[in-house]
């Protein structure tokens, strides 16, 4: 079935103190996802387990990410996680922390709506 994107939104999350690659991946995705609402399901009657989504988290360790964890946080839709190398790590030499960022892209997508829509 052919499938169209009809949102993406970019989040960041970090850890400050912690170098806890998992809390920042959370705050990036829920970052995203804050700046968002699809009302399109209640406008047309169309279930959320139609739409698919994607979320795409970058972090320098991508290891350290439980994707499961991640996956079970999304609200709406079937969704899967890819994690990559990406975000950033800031040492601090003087205090020997290191601040963790991670960014999110979370992508939605539902069946093709062509045809289905008349302007009027």
């Amino acid at each position: 079935m052919m499938e169209q994107r009809v949102i993406i939104e970019m989040g960041m999350g970090n850890d400050l103190h912690g170098m806890d690659y998992q809390k920042a991946a959370r705050r990036a995705i829920e970052d995203a996802i804050r700046h968002s609402t699809l009302p399109i399901f209640q406008s047309i009657d169309m279930p959320h387990t139609q739409m698919r989504v994607q979320v795409t988290v970058g972090v320098q360790e991508p290891d350290h990410i439980d994707i499961e964890a991640l996956r079970s946080g999304l609200p709406r839709g079937r969704v899967a996680v890819t994690v990559v190398k990406g975000g950033l790590n800031i040492p601090n030499p003087e205090t020997g922390d290191t601040a963790v960022v991670a960014t999110a892209a979370v992508e939605a997508f539902l069946p093709s709506q062509i045809g289905k829509w008349v302007q009027s």
